[in-house]
C-alpha cells in the first residue's frame, strides 16, 4: 500500500493543499491516517476518494451536497461522470486513478474510447502528451513509483505500436528515417511520429535507441532517406551537442537532418546547410502538414 503526504495529493489531484484540509475539517469529507507519532498520512483509498470528489465538484457538484453522500455514492458518481464526460482533464484524472491502481482495464477503457470519438492522433495530442507531462512532474517529485511509470509506458507502447501497424504508407512519399542516439531515450515520441508519417501515408524506417554514427551511415546508404529525423533531450556523454551534429550531418550525406529537442535550445548550435530545427511537436506537426500540402 502507498502512502501519500498532502503535497503528494496536491499534484496528483490538481487540489491546493489548504483545500483538502477545508474539506477534511469543515465537512469531514477525508480522514487521514496517522502515524505512531501523529504524523498524518493518506492511503490509496484516501487519494481515489478525493479524485472523485473533485471531479464530481468540477462538475457541478457543491461540496456541502458531497459531504452528505456516502462514499459509495461518491464513487459511482464519479465512474459515471468519468465515463460520460469528454473533457480531456477529467479523462486525465481517469487515466491517474487508473496508474494508481495498476488497473490496465480502467486504463485501456479511457483511452480507447477517446480514441472512438476523437481518432488516436487527437487521443494522443490532447490526452496522453498532457498526461505524461503530468508523469514527469509525478516523477521528479517522488509522488509515483518506477512501477507506475513502466505501467504506463508498457501500454502507451504497445497502443502505438499498434497503430502504426495499421497505416499504410505511399510508394509516391519521402521516406523516413528516424534513430534515437546512443544514451537518449524518447520511444514512446518516436513511436508517435513514426504513426504521424505513416497516418500521412509517408515511408519511414525506425531505427531504435542507441543507434552509433556508423550504424546511422550505413542505414542512409541502404536506404536513401529524404530526411533523418532525431531528438536530443539530455546532454550528449561522451561529446559536445556540435561535434555530434556536425558527424551527423556527415554521415547522412543528401539526406535532410530534422532535429529537436531541448538540447537546441539551451545554446548556440551552428547547423549545418543539411540541418534544420523543428519546435518540439508542434513544429513537427506543422512540418509534417507542410510536406502533405507540397506532395
Amino acid at each position: 500500500m502507498a502512502i501519500y503526504s498532502i503535497r503528494d495529493l496536491e499534484k496528483l489531484t490538481g487540489i491546493k493543499a489548504h483545500t483538502i484540509r477545508i474539506w477534511e475539517q469543515r465537512y469531514g469529507l477525508i480522514t487521514p491516517a496517522r502515524t505512531d507519532t501523529n504524523i498524518r498520512y493518506y492511503t490509496d483509498e484516501n487519494l481515489r476518494h478525493l479524485f472523485n470528489i473533485a471531479l464530481l465538484n468540477r462538475n457541478g457538484i457543491k461540496i456541502s451536497k458531497l459531504a452528505k453522500m456516502s462514499p459509495e455514492e461518491i464513487t459511482a458518481k464519479g465512474a459515471a461522470i468519468a465515463q460520460n464526460n469528454p473533457n480531456p482533464n477529467s479523462q486525465i484524472d481517469a487515466l491517474t486513478l487508473g496508474m494508481i491502481d495498476l488497473n490496465e482495464g480502467a486504463f485501456e477503457q479511457v483511452f480507447v474510447e477517446y480514441v472512438h470519438l476523437n481518432g488516436f492522433e487527437r487521443c494522443m495530442l490532447e490526452l496522453i502528451y498532457p498526461f505524461l507531462d503530468k508523469l514527469r512532474l509525478l516523477w521528479l517529485t517522488n509522488s509515483i513509483s518506477p512501477s507506475h511509470e513502466k505501467f504506463v509506458g508498457q501500454i502507451i507502447r504497445r497502443k502505438l505500436m499498434c497503430a502504426v501497424d495499421q497505416s499504410t504508407p505511399r510508394q509516391d512519399t519521402p521516406v523516413f528515417l528516424l534513430f534515437s542516439p546512443e544514451g537518449e531515450s524518447q520511444e514512446l515520441t518516436l513511436l508517435f511520429l513514426q504513426y504521424l508519417l505513416r497516418s500521412r501515408g509517408m515511408r519511414v524506417t525506425y531505427l531504435g535507441a542507441n543507434v552509433t554514427v556508423s550504424d546511422l551511415k550505413d542505414a542512409c546508404q541502404t536506404l536513401r532517406p529524404s530526411y533523418v529525423f532525431t531528438i536530443l533531450q539530455e546532454p550528449l556523454p561522451r561529446q559536445p551537442i556540435q561535434s555530434y551534429v556536425d558527424q551527423v550531418s556527415k554521415a547522412v550525406s543528401d539526406s535532410e537532418i530534422l532535429l529537436t529537442g531541448q538540447q537546441f535550445f539551451v545554446g548556440p548550435v551552428n547547423l549545418p546547410p543539411n540541418a534544420r530545427v523543428l519546435n518540439g511537436l508542434p513544429g513537427t506537426l506543422q512540418f509534417l502538414d507542410g510536406i502533405k500540402v507540397r506532395r
